[in-house]
């Protein structure tokens, strides 16, 4: 009888602590704004012959729209980002100082100071064409200033900006909750990672970690799960994939290969995260936030309606469309300044180590004997595809379309999709980031995500060819 007691008094408390949240106001910041937020990053649509999403339709109009200007306009922007730096550090300007905002942004220590003028020098010598041949290459320097740059700007100037739609109304809070029971389980995570996962899928996977970044610096995810997330759900978008297996000439199988991706993707998502480094990974929060998480359903209350209740409560901090639009202003400047130039800088690196040096080669030398022991044709050329996707996620498919196997190339393409880290792009945003991981513990993962994947992907190859 006291039980019971006990269970009527929390249940009518939970109600009238609801009640407060259920109004009209809040239903509208909360269903409005996020339904929004789920037809521009999560409602797949077909746009110039492929598949995407909103934000993506929107992104790849303003990179046509802009193609002849955008290397130069973010030359310009690298430039800056270079010179801004240097002048707080010798002069210490007021309108740097005395702004929090762009003190974070512009008062960089040394090590991020050289490496935006490093990202700088290389997009200027790139787009004048002045300097080695290495650097300016088109498949160095000119991959990054006139491939990849130019698409990180045209997706983070929507994704960064409309993001909050995603996060501050109610929905990763609604979801979290009904998909606990799921991802809690089976993949240690809470169930609002799910939206990472989804915002990957469909759009990019630079959009995923933006997300998780995000959610670990306000509190939602812990070191472990912000680690797990970011290097197993940042997962490759649809319309990635199928320019992948396009390139590498393998378009008509695309379905068996996505389907091949998602299961050997799903695999490496459940056992990543029960062995070291991600294992040893701390149960804590960003230290600058604490907790601001709670996903576990009272008693006598369903998921639904307690996800709702999370979601109104959360749509009630909501004051305002402009302190909304503030943070999705200063998330696309911080993208612009701070983390385009390492991308320009590390990135290029990372393709003249492995276009203009043996290092990935001599590398892959072990796996030639796994290979040919799996029976995979034309091991010794696929061996080096199987490794250098840890510098760019499009480098084994470069690799793979000179190899006349089917079944090889089939395999590389599938192999550098799960693989996931890539330094040029996700290695990059997640070193720039205050997610605790190391490029060594980077490069371990990458190294077990491949191992585990490449059985299974091989095993469904032969099933297929």
């Amino acid at each position: 009888m006291e039980v019971k007691q006990k269970k009527t008094f929390e249940e009518e408390q939970w109600n009238q602590d609801s009640g407060n949240n259920r109004t009209l106001r809040n239903f509208s910041w909360f269903l409005i704004p996020s339904l929004l937020g789920v037809l521009l990053f999560l409602f797949p649509i077909s746009y110039g012959g492929k598949i995407t999403i909103g934000v993506g339709v929107m992104a790849e109009s303003i990179q046509a729209y802009l193609e002849p200007v955008l290397p130069g306009l973010m030359t310009g922007i690298l430039v800056v980002s270079a010179i801004l730096p240097v002048i707080a550090k010798g002069v210490k300007p007021k309108f740097i100082m005395n702004n929090t905002f762009m003190k974070q942004l512009f008062y960089v220590n040394t090590f991020w100071t050289i490496t935006r003028v490093i990202g700088a020098v290389f997009a200027l010598m790139t787009l004048f064409a002045v300097g080695p041949e290495f650097i300016i290459s088109d498949v160095t320097g000119g991959t990054m200033l006139y491939s990849l740059v130019p698409v990180l700007a045209a997706w983070f100037l929507f994704a960064g900006f409309l993001m909050p739609l995603l996060m501050e109304f109610g929905l990763m809070d609604f979801i979290g909750t009904m998909l606990r029971k799921v991802m809690r389980p089976v993949f240690k995570l809470p169930g609002r990672s799910s939206i990472d996962a989804l915002a990957s899928w469909m759009g990019a996977g630079t959009v995923g970690v933006l997300i998780t970044t995000k959610q670990y610096e306000e509190g939602y995810y812990t070191k472990r799960e912000a680690s797990i997330i970011a290097t197993n759900f940042s997962i490759n978008s649809i319309a990635f994939s199928l320019v992948v297996i396009s390139f590498i000439g393998l378009e008509q199988y695309f379905v068996p290969f996505y389907l091949t991706v998602v299961i050997a993707g799903l695999v490496a998502a459940f056992v990543c995260p029960r062995i070291p480094p991600l294992s040893k990974k701390a149960d804590t929060y960003y230290e600058g936030t604490g907790q601001k998480i709670s996903e576990d359903t009272p008693e006598g209350t369903s998921n639904f309606k307690w996800g709702l209740e999370k979601a109104l409560s959360k749509a009630s901090e909501v004051r305002g469309v402009k302190g909304v639009a503030t943070q999705g202003v200063q998330t696309v400047l911080d993208i612009y300044f701070a983390l385009i130039p390492l991308v320009m800088a590390l990135g290029t690196v990372a393709l003249i180590i492995a276009e203009f040096t043996p290092f990935f080669t001599y590398l892959s030398m072990p796996i030639v004997p796994i290979l040919q022991w799996m029976q995979i044709p034309e091991a010794a050329q696929a061996a080096p595809a199987m490794l250098v996707g840890f510098a760019d996620m499009f480098l084994p498919a470069v690799i793979g379309s000179g190899i006349e196997s089917e079944l090889t190339r089939f395999v590389i393409a599938a192999v550098s999709l799960t693989q996931l880290i890539y330094m040029s792009e996700i290695g990059i945003l997640l070193v720039k980031s205050k997610i605790p991981i190391s490029v060594a513990e980077l490069a371990i993962i990458f190294l077990q995500r491949t191992v585990i994947t490449l059985p299974i992907i091989v095993i469904i190859a032969h099933f297929i060819f």
